[in-house]
């Protein structure tokens, strides 16, 4: 609510009645026109005691009326002849008495005694009224958004994207907007109309146009006053709206809807949407303005609007994703697809990779060319080492056996079976069960042949010396074993005298069973010698090589010699 100016305002707050001061005009019954009092604008009147009586009794009846109509509310009564200040009209009249004859100066002096008093009851009157209430401040209030430009006299926009530090969360930016603003992308591309184009609006955004408002010194809707029983209505100027907007009856702008009124210039294939004094021209969504008309956009050109692939199509596009992806919910992402849950495309073992999965065999099996079955792996085919004897495949697996005479010993080696001692040789009682490398062998217990007799386990002594001319006196059997391709040279048995006598010299020599030449005797000592196996032997075979001592007795020129019968058995494999 305006407040009340002192100098041309007065405000009726009690009942009291001033008609009797009209007794102090009697004689002056004489009003003035509503054109001469009621103008809208102070003016100066004359010094005239008929006019200035009438204007008092004038202002003074009008304040009855304001208070007899509301005696709740305060009534605003322009008083335009009250702002005739009664200073000015004294000097005034004072001024013209020397042009007027001498009763009319009495007259008019004592009119101006009268109008002194009134003066003085108005004086008074605003004292009282303005020390009851003191003057009101003028405060204007605009829409939501908006806020009062008292230098411009008119509201303007708020830009919330400057006075706001956060005003858009989660990384959007803030786009300033008529009474408002936006959260939008900052990928997001924002166009607005202009001159019948579609061009990127400019950063930084441009503040938005105040809307226009009557400033104070602009005339309000007029005031109904009367005067007598004659309605006057005070003459105002109409308001000068902005572009855009249009004034109403209540002479307030308002804004022209120019897609309702048809005053746009929209093409067909446009949507017509009105704005705050203005308007733009839209084209459907997916498509943008080319001049008149309204072509595809390429979304897929403009922006990554898909996470892999964007196909464009007319006003609109789709997303597609790569092999092992599916499309989100929100149909722009895509996610892994799960192929082990969905497919089970794996003969054995599924994992689930990004985009992709993985397939994987059992032990035994490896994967074959189109990477999801499996096939055996043929370990025997790797390496002729990973059994000992014999390597065999099996689905995913494979298992090692040993021949006749060997059982397996751990996975791969094959270990010799000792039929003498398990019991399992079928040898006879006068049969002495020698075992080899992969089998065994029945040799008699009494080796003995005749002219020998046996003395001894193993040994035989011949006793006629007419028998025995030409024959080693004696004769010693020895068994051994040994495996099949051993590696050569290698030392395999030795032989020593069981007899040493001084002042005689032993020689060693393989006297028989050495046609081949497989193998050689080192003489080490005086009392022993090495047997030395010189070439590989493959069985199964056997072997008998006599090695026989001579002894020389040098003080005695006495000679003799022994014989030791070596039996050689070589098992059929290498271990």
């Amino acid at each position: 609510m305006r407040g009340i100016r002192s100098t041309s305002f007065l405000r009726m707050k009690d009942n009291t009645d001033f008609e009797g001061m009209i007794e102090l005009l009697e004689g002056h019954n004489s009003l003035p026109t509503a054109g001469q009092v009621m103008t809208g604008e102070p003016r100066d009147v004359p010094a005239n005691s008929t006019e200035v009586l009438a204007a008092a009794r004038f202002a003074v009846r009008e304040f009855n009326r304001a208070n007899a109509e509301d005696q709740f509310a305060y009534k605003t009564v322009r008083i335009i002849s009250a702002k005739i200040q009664a200073c000015r009209a004294k000097n005034d009249l004072a001024r013209s008495l020397h042009s007027v004859p001498l009763h009319l100066v009495t007259e008019l002096l004592r009119a101006s005694v009268d109008m002194l008093s009134i003066c003085v009851c108005l004086c008074a009157l605003l004292t009282h009224v303005l020390s009851q209430e003191a003057e009101e401040p003028i405060s204007y209030t605009c829409t939501e958004g908006y806020e009062y430009d008292r230098v411009r006299e008119q509201c303007r926009d708020i830009d919330e994207c400057a006075l706001l530090d956060d005003a858009c969360k989660g990384g959007m930016q803030c786009i300033n907007h008529f009474g408002g603003y936006l959260c939008l992308p900052k990928s997001a591309v924002i166009y607005i109309s202009k001159e019948g184009e579609q061009v990127p609006l400019p950063e930084p955004i441009p503040p938005v146009p105040a809307v226009p408002v009557a400033p104070p010194s602009q005339p309000q809707p007029p005031t109904r006053v009367f005067l007598g029983d004659q309605e006057l209505t005070q003459s105002f100027r109409s308001i000068r709206c902005a572009t855009g907007f249009t004034a109403d009856e209540q002479n307030v702008c308002r804004d022209i809807d120019e897609c309702a009124t048809g005053r746009h210039t929209c093409g067909s294939e446009q949507a017509c949407y009105n704005t705050r004094g203005s308007y733009t021209c839209q084209c459907p969504p997916g498509y943008q303005r080319r001049g008149d008309h309204c072509v595809d956009r390429d979304e897929c050109a403009l922006t990554n609007y898909c996470m892999h692939r964007c196909i464009n199509t007319q006003g609109s596009y789709y997303c597609e994703c790569n092999a092992g992806h599916k499309l989100a919910s929100n149909n722009h992402s895509c996610v892994d697809v799960n192929e082990c849950d969905v497919q089970s495309p794996c003969q054995h073992h599924c994992y689930n990779l990004i985009g992709s999965f993985l397939c994987q065999c059992d032990q035994g099996y490896e994967l074959a060319q189109d990477s999801v079955s499996c096939q055996d792996v043929d370990e025997c085919s790797f390496s002729s080492y990973m059994c000992q004897y014999q390597c065999i495949n099996s689905p995913g697996s494979y298992s090692c056996e040993c021949p006749e005479g060997y059982h397996l010993q751990g996975n791969r080696l094959c270990q010799d079976i000792n039929e003498c001692e398990t019991g399992t040789h079928n040898c006879q009682d006068d049969e002495m069960c020698w075992n080899y490398y992969g089998g065994f062998r029945c040799y008699p217990r009494n080796p003995c042949e005749p002219p020998y007799a046996k003395t001894s386990e193993n040994r035989c002594i011949c006793r006629s010396q007419a028998e025995c001319q030409g024959l080693p006196p004696s004769i010693v059997y020895k068994y051994m074993s040994i495996q099949a391709d051993r590696t050569v040279p290698a030392d395999i048995f030795q032989i020593q005298a069981t007899n040493i006598y001084t002042n005689t010299h032993n020689t060693f020599r393989i006297k028989a069973g050495n046609e081949g030449g497989e193998f050689f005797l080192r003489r080490s000592s005086n009392v022993s010698a090495m047997l030395v196996l010189t070439k590989p032997l493959s069985g199964p075979r056997e072997y008998v090589v006599d090695l026989e001592m001579i002894t020389q007795h040098l003080t005695m020129n006495y000679r003799s010699s022994s014989l030791l019968r070596l039996t050689i058995i070589v098992g059929p494999y290498a271990f």
